[in-house]
């Protein structure tokens, strides 16, 4: 009922919104008349944040057109490799026609990064993958909203998520012999898993893999949304905040945890700070400032854009990572696609390396709870492990913004960069016979240019003695 009521009132506010967009517009050109107005720039201003408060944030785009490599123009060719009913696999192709320029990056490290499903779109990430792109080959799973998959595509759980990410990893592997796996924020977690599972059957796992902002250990400095999820009981959170699609969505009838509910307990979490950069917004209208008002918008069309998570996987996650920490006390069970359960065992991993990032001022993932990764994966030599902890940086700052670009990225760069695909060996070549070996009666022996060769001993059957100019003593 309430998700019905909630899109009932937005599609009431879409014309007000339209109408506050065309207001700023008008108000905001000099050449009209109201424009002229001495107030005019504020009346502008104040309608224009009227409409970004009202109106409707789709999907953003990921929007990567070129990158600079070394000061070449690269292209970038998005596409789909893989097209799950939940997920998208999509890769970030590079073309150039500097030979220079293409011979390097035909050679560098190929990087799987896992998106979080935990509210916001994959385009959350799109300062991570671009800043990747100059140094790696990228591919990053899509994950879709829940509310546009026909419920004819069946549920979506955890397990499915986990296999989701095997399948991905083998496809990637299948390509290019191995990858490296970088998870940011919730995805920790599932990934961590479904490397355990591929390590326990003894498939080859990825080269390394870099944890960024995650629950590993959530009784770990637990934060507000850890202690939501920790204070209320599994049967509170689907009586509370689980609703079914309404009818005008292809996914009508589906039982999710609504983006909007999402969107607005992240907002609850910090309401002075949205609230003063709304109003930092405002003035920068007024003043002219393009360039704030511009990341301003683009902050926010990101922030604002939300998805619906199916019911399964999202109570689930809760009760796995928030309240039994199955992963840490090894009693996680995954069902593989053949519906079999398999125990997840992080010890068994024993060829990847292992990374993990953590921001100082974290208020997502608190302090430790990425780090513990390391205890768990007692089967990765210590001298194989990593963490790093980036001094001033927020939930969102290890993976965007500066501190990503100029702190975080380059230690994960050189941390990828030290673990390269192994060389594959070449057949070595058979060695020829040695050239005093006689298994026939000797001939006589070829000199070039006067070269004096080394006698050779007769063989037992030889008719005759081998002459040579000096005489030769039986042994």
């Amino acid at each position: 009922m309430l998700y019905q009521l909630y899109e009932t009132q937005r599609s009431l506010m879409e014309p007000f919104s339209d109408l506050a967009l065309a207001a700023a517009k008008l108000y905001n050109n000099p050449l009209s008349v109201v424009g002229q107005n001495p107030f005019a720039q504020r009346l502008s201003a104040g309608y224009d944040l009227m409409h970004r408060l009202g109106k409707d944030y789709e999907k953003p785009e990921f929007g990567l057109r070129t990158i600079d490599v070394d000061g070449v123009d690269v292209a970038i060719h998005e596409r789909v490799e893989l097209n799950k009913p939940f997920c998208e696999l999509r890769r970030f192709k590079r073309f150039t026609d500097d030979t220079t320029t293409l011979g390097k990056i035909k050679g560098q490290p190929v990087v799987l990064i896992v998106a979080p499903l935990s509210g916001h779109y994959a385009t959350l990430l799109r300062d991570t993958v671009k800043t990747m792109l100059k140094d790696h080959k990228v591919y990053i799973t899509d994950w879709k909203n829940a509310r546009l998959v026909p419920l004819a595509d069946g549920e979506f759980h955890l397990d499915d998520y986990v296999n989701y990410v095997q399948e991905f990893i083998r496809h990637v592997q299948g390509k290019y012999g191995n990858c490296h796996v970088m998870s940011v924020c919730q995805p920790t977690v599932p990934v961590l898993a479904a490397v355990s599972l591929m390590a326990s059957r003894g498939e080859t796992t990825p080269l390394t893999m870099t944890m960024m902002g995650g629950p590993i250990d959530a009784r770990k400095s637990p934060t507000a949304v850890n202690n939501l999820a920790m204070n209320k009981s599994h049967s509170w959170f689907e009586n509370n905040v689980i609703y079914r699609v309404p009818s005008n969505f292809p996914g009508a009838g589906r039982r999710v945890y609504p983006g909007f509910l999402q969107h607005t307990g992240f907002v609850a979490m910090n309401p002075d700070h949205h609230a003063k950069s709304h109003y930092d917004y405002f003035k920068d209208l007024i003043k002219g400032d393009d360039a704030s008002t511009e990341a301003h918008r683009k902050f926010y069309d990101e922030y604002n854009a939300v998805l619906d998570m199916d019911a399964d996987y999202y109570l689930e996650t809760i009760q796995v990572v928030f309240q039994e920490f199955s992963l840490v006390n090894g009693t996680w069970d995954v069902k593989n696609p053949q519906g079999k359960l398999e125990r997840v065992k992080p010890a068994d991993i024993k060829t990847t390396a292992l990374m993990s990032v953590e921001g100082e001022l974290d208020d997502i993932s608190g302090a430790g709870q990425t780090e513990a990764v390391h205890d768990i994966c007692s089967g990765v030599p210590k001298s194989q492990q990593r963490h790093f902890e980036a001094k001033g940086a927020g939930h969102y700052g290890i993976f965007s913004g500066r501190r990503w670009r100029e702190h975080v990225y380059p230690q994960v760069k050189a941390f990828i960069k030290a673990h390269p695909l192994p060389v594959a060996k070449a057949e070595p070549t058979a060695k020829p016979a040695p050239a005093a070996t006689v298994s026939k009666p000797a001939a006589k022996p070829v000199l070039a240019k006067k070269v004096a060769v080394a006698p050779v001993k007769p063989a037992p059957t030889a008719p005759k003695k081998v002459a040579t100019k000096r005489s030769v003593k039986s042994k």
